[in-house]
């Protein structure tokens, strides 16, 4: 028996080699014991011819001990069914040819190797009886066509974040290393990379919190930091529309999607309206669009008491014309109402006598900056919600 195998090979399985043969024995038997004793005479009058039956008998044993031999079952000889694929190339994705290979059923091959024996067939097609395992996606499955196409389609989406005087582009390049085929040849992003991403720009570009250098309007460069002012990229939001973008391909130019914004741009978030709040000098300075409105001398949070005013920058929540300020043991109304955190905030103090000084040490505010009215009126009169107090010794 022949076997056809791929790649142009060819194995035997010789009768020889299982033992086979024919066994008349039997049907011989029969014919003598129909001759014995007076049984001949009646035959010899019966005009019919006996035919003796020639039955096929090989050795199971030997049989399979050709097939275990057999080299197409060698593990050294099979090559294994891979199935087609999708990589990078320069020219994007391609899809990879599958490796048809040449990994056989065994129990397969075996029982129609058996009955081929003993229905005397003389070859058996392994291609054609089907007893190859193949792989389960070719090059031209519509699957993997579809995912390839897809993956092209994403790497030709472009985002170019705008931060300021700075730009980040994500294109192929990057996209590529979030992209991927899952086990049943579906394109899909992974989400948490681009996660990962988004927050690096964030932790990278966020400004709230982080110290700046600032320069004084007494001429000295400082460093402040701390406060909820500044700059915070929103990353649920700034992901999602990422995603959105590179599914559909799209070329943009964008801002990242913020939580929180300043008045300045991201490399310099105070920019040029501001208050000022120096608490060494107990002093307040008030700038809008870099020309002074008005400055004056303030007191802020009794440091006896441990209500200092708390350093960092901030922005102002809401403007508010005459609120009551209440506390423990105190309900003060104010004309003017400028919160900036956590109940502190900027109002006029008109049971003050004296502002500046060293007030403050022992007699100071419980945690506000106290203005003079005039004061408080004019910053009232041309501040913005929003515009950062920057607090600082």
């Amino acid at each position: 028996m022949s076997l056809k195998e791929r790649e142009g090979k060819t194995e035997q399985i010789k009768a020889a080699d299982i033992g086979m043969k024919y066994d008349a024995d039997k049907s011989v038997q029969d014919l003598k014991d129909k001759q014995k004793g007076y049984k001949w005479i009646s035959a010899f009058f019966d005009k019919k011819d006996t035919n003796i039956s020639l039955e096929l008998v090989y050795d199971k044993d030997l049989l399979k001990k050709q097939f275990d031999k057999l080299a197409c079952l060698d593990s050294k000889n099979i090559v294994e069914p891979k199935d087609a694929g999708i990589k990078y190339t320069d020219n994007g994705y391609v899809i990879e040819n599958e490796v048809m290979g040449t990994k056989l059923n065994k129990d397969g091959l075996y029982s129609k190797v058996e009955n081929s024996v003993k229905k005397l067939e003389t070859s058996i097609d392994l291609e054609a009886e089907k007893l190859y395992i193949n792989p389960q996606y070719t090059s031209k499955d519509q699957k993997l066509v579809a995912a390839k196409d897809l993956l092209n389609k994403y790497i030709t989406s472009k985002t170019t974040y705008k931060l300021g005087g700075q730009s980040e582009v994500i294109d192929g390049s990057i996209i590529k290393q979030w992209i991927y085929v899952d086990k049943d040849f579906a394109a899909k992003i992974d989400e948490e990379k681009v996660r990962e991403y988004v927050q690096g720009l964030a932790n990278k570009y966020n400004t709230v919190g982080r110290a700046r250098n600032f320069k004084t309007s007494s001429g000295a460069m400082i460093a402040v930091g701390g406060g909820d002012y500044g700059y915070a990229i929103s990353v649920n939001d700034d992901v999602q529309t990422l995603l959105a973008a590179i599914k559909e391909g799209q070329v943009v130019e964008r801002e990242p999607k913020y939580s929180k914004t300043a008045f300045g741009s991201i490399s310099n978030d105070i920019g040029n309206t501001y208050v000022e709040v120096d608490m060494t000098k107990q002093h307040l300075w008030f700038y809008k669009n870099g020309a002074l409105v008005v400055e004056g001398d303030i007191v802020t949070g009794d440091l006896s008491k441990g209500n200092g005013t708390p350093t960092g920058i901030y922005s102002v929540k809401l403007k508010q014309r005459n609120a009551t300020l209440k506390g423990e043991d105190y309900a003060t109304p104010v004309s003017f109402w400028m919160p900036f955190v956590r109940g502190v905030g900027l109002h006029d103090a008109y049971w003050r006598q004296e502002f500046g000084k060293d007030i403050y040490k022992t007699n100071g505010s419980h945690g506000c900056v106290n203005c003079p009215p005039a004061v408080a009126n004019a910053i009232f009169d041309n501040i913005q919600v929003g515009t950062p107090v920057v607090c600082f010794y």
